[in-house]
């Protein structure tokens, strides 16, 4: 086992300051999140290296897999109320096995105080395939949260034994047969990412796959003509659908990805997002395709209809096919309405729909101001978390091109970003040297999870980047509000509490979210949901719509803590 120590004199001074910034937060006079907040408060974040490098196997044919690797998740595998860290890896990309042990996967034990040990070997997680991206959810109930690790042509489940051991049972599960064999029409399956979700509400959680495209090995370059000596542009590519398991309550899940409408709907799917868009108490799907339309999968309680179009989210403004990278289905106006975020490559901006409540969505990218921001920017990762603390929902971008060979006025190597959310008033700003990310090398940056690290109630970040060391940033935004941490225990409804709806009431306002492990590009953050909560020490009313149709009210909840929240056994 390999420890790796942050700065623990860093730590030590940081707990001495912690109760002194508090007392100066609330002598200032933190504005409203009803009314919006400050564009001069500061959202900051200091760097911290751990001991993982993600190895793509580059080829000089620049085989696509290379480029498109490093889903990170975060979750408490242990049950210590510790978050840890997880990492997918690559593999040699011509057979697409782990032949070497720097391609291992890797899991991280997050010992506090800044130190994380490796235990992947003793965890049983190092891997054996080219992985792309990962999704935590209990899908057996437990308590114990479970990883799907989602890859090129293989893909595997692991259950979590409890006992801080994880075991492969894609073959047991059922999954094995439509995953990791060739499809008659399809080929090899390729998937990017997965969200777990109770498509059904039936208490057990399902398998939704983000599949890529239909890709095989080459030793010589294909694309000179397209782009000299760099990756192929997906459009030379054929696409695959989406595919949607349901979990049969005994283990195994069973693949209806036909007769629930998925597989009719073939894309280059790269990220998915889930929340309730319409409020009709059914989880709804969107995934980000590149270089091809959006797809938002409308769930009608036995089966998805495919509505992007409709919906006004198949295109950004200016009709334009773009490569969609990682997204977030999350409220980030507090109107009680997922709004949808993701991120993209330069020159291609980095959309905003805002849910217009109508069963709809308005793109308000240019008058939002993060057109102008983030237009000179390339991102994989997206996650729209409230970093500050003022009861807004900002969105943390990981920076980095999906090419490899420089164009001019297009850095292969970008900076993270952060960009902050005005509430009502302004615009959207970006914060890159301001918010400390300056102080690493830009690199291309890949997957992102987000989770309280060390217990501070302010969410940071792990990122993941091509041969480089990954990133741990350390939240130390000095002006940050209170916050509420609602950990959900799902009785009727699955366990994890996935779904659920959470209404917060304050004096400032009204704020809203949702509980899902399923954020940015193939990555996971399996937290608490986290609310920030501005100049408010206490929560008038915490209302939780579970997916089983229970609706809990609790009032009178003091702020700054972490809040463990059993589903009721009736519906109200």
């Amino acid at each position: 086992m390999m420890a790796v120590r942050m700065n623990d004199k860093f730590f030590a001074k940081l707990r001495l300051r912690s109760g002194l910034l508090l007392l100066l937060g609330l002598l200032s006079v933190l504005p409203s999140f009803g009314q919006g907040s400050s564009p001069g408060t500061p959202i900051g974040f200091e760097l911290r290296k751990i001991a993982f490098r993600l190895e793509n196997g580059v080829t000089p044919a620049k085989n696509l897999p290379e480029t498109m690797l490093g889903g990170v998740a975060i979750f408490d595998y242990n049950g210590d109320g510790r978050p840890d860290i997880f990492f997918t890896n690559g593999a040699n990309v011509a057979t697409l096995k782990k032949d070497s042990p720097q391609f291992s996967n890797r899991l991280f034990r997050n010992d506090g105080n800044g130190v994380f040990t490796d235990m992947t070997a003793a965890a049983g997680l190092a891997g054996s395939g080219y992985d792309m991206g990962v999704a935590v959810g209990d899908y057996d109930n437990d308590g114990h949260p479970d990883l799907f690790v989602a890859g090129v042509h293989h893909s595997t489940l692991y259950h979590n034994n409890g006992d801080g051991t994880f075991t492969d049972v894609t073959v047991k599960s059922g999954l094995d047969a439509s995953l990791n064999h060739p499809d008659p029409e399809f080929g090899p399956w390729w998937a990017i990412t997965a969200v777990w979700v109770d498509v059904n509400n039936d208490g057990l959680l399902d398998l939704f796959v983000v599949n890529y495209l239909q890709w095989t090995y080459y030793a010589e370059r294909r694309c000179e003509f397209d782009r000299v000596g760099d990756y192929c542009h997906p459009k030379f590519f054929k696409g695959q659908p989406n595919q949607l398991f349901l979990n049969n309550g005994d283990g195994t899940f069973r693949d209806v990805s036909k007769e629930w409408g998925i597989r009719d709907h073939v894309g280059k799917g790269m990220s998915v997002g889930m929340a309730d868009y319409d409020l009709d108490g059914r989880p709804d799907l969107f995934v980000t395709n590149d270089a091809s339309y959006n797809s938002l999968f409308h769930n009608l309680g036995n089966k998805f209809e495919e509505v992007a179009f409709e919906t006004g989210v198949a295109l950004t403004e200016d009709g334009s096919f773009i490569s969609g990278m990682g997204a977030d289905f999350r409220d980030f106006n507090n109107d009680g309405y997922p709004d949808i975020a993701f991120a993209a490559l330069i020159g291609q901006t980095f959309p905003l729909f805002q849910n217009t409540g109508k069963g709809s969505f308005r793109e308000i990218t240019t008058e939002s101001g993060m057109h102008e921001a983030s237009f000179q920017m390339s991102g994989y990762c997206a996650g729209l978390y409230d970093f500050d603390n003022d009861g807004w929902k900002d969105l943390f971008v990981s920076g980095g091109h999906v090419q490899s060979v420089p164009l001019p006025g297009q850095p292969i190597d970008q900076y993270n970003a952060v960009f902050r959310n005005p509430g009502r008033i302004g615009k959207w700003v970006a914060l890159t040297e301001k918010a400390g990310f300056s102080s690493s090398p830009a690199a291309r940056h890949r997957g992102c999870a987000f989770g309280d690290l060390d217990g501070d109630g302010r969410i940071d970040v792990v990122v993941s980047a091509i041969d480089r060391d990954a990133e741990i940033w350390m939240n130390r935004s000095a002006k940050s509000g209170h916050w509420l941490d609602i950990a959900l225990h799902g009785t009727k409804s699955n366990r994890d509490g996935i779904g659920a709806r959470i209404k917060v009431v304050t004096k400032s306002g009204v704020q809203y979210n949702h509980m899902t492990t399923s954020v940015g590009y193939a990555s996971s953050s399996d937290g608490p949901v986290h609310f920030g909560l501005g100049p408010d020490s206490r929560v008038e009313e915490i209302e939780i719509h579970w997916p089983s149709g229970v609706v809990q009210t609790l009032r009178g909840i003091d702020a700054d803590r972490r809040i463990e929240l059993t589903e009721s056994a009736s519906k109200k």
